[in-house]
């Protein structure tokens, strides 16, 4: 990916060893503009204080604010991110209901190389 445009991505998770993985896969994907927030609370912090992210990599289950709490407070926002719903949990009915609060998309987690690759294609087209 030898694009001169750089791409920010928010990695949202409170799995440290999740956190470390998607770090690791970004930067061999040649992403060197990684944050990470711990919770839901954080991102929509970050937001709040004018971040701006190409990506947001958001798990389902955290504490204090879940992700599909996150997603529809940021999508309220007017936060007009990709945001990739990234989940332990497979019932296509709790990805649904994710899906359903304003998900671009939505994986189980630990994300591989080749699902990130395919985002950051579609970013860097827009």
């Amino acid at each position: 990916m030898s694009d001169e445009r750089k791409i920010s991505v928010l990695v949202v998770d409170d799995d440290p060893v999740i956190q470390k993985i998607h770090k690791m896969m970004l930067k061999k994907c040649k992403i060197f503009e990684t944050q990470v927030a711990e919770n839901g609370k954080q991102a929509i912090d970050l937001h709040r204080c004018g971040a701006i992210f190409d990506l947001i990599l958001m798990d389902m289950e955290m504490p204090i604010m879940n992700g599909i709490q996150a997603t529809k407070e940021l999508r309220a926002m007017g936060v007009d991110s990709m945001i990739v719903g990234v989940t332990s949990r497979g019932s296509d009915s709790e990805k649904q209901a994710f899906i359903g609060a304003g998900l671009n998309d939505c994986f189980a987690k630990p994300l591989t190389i080749q699902i990130i690759s395919s985002f950051l294609h579609l970013i860097k087209r827009s």
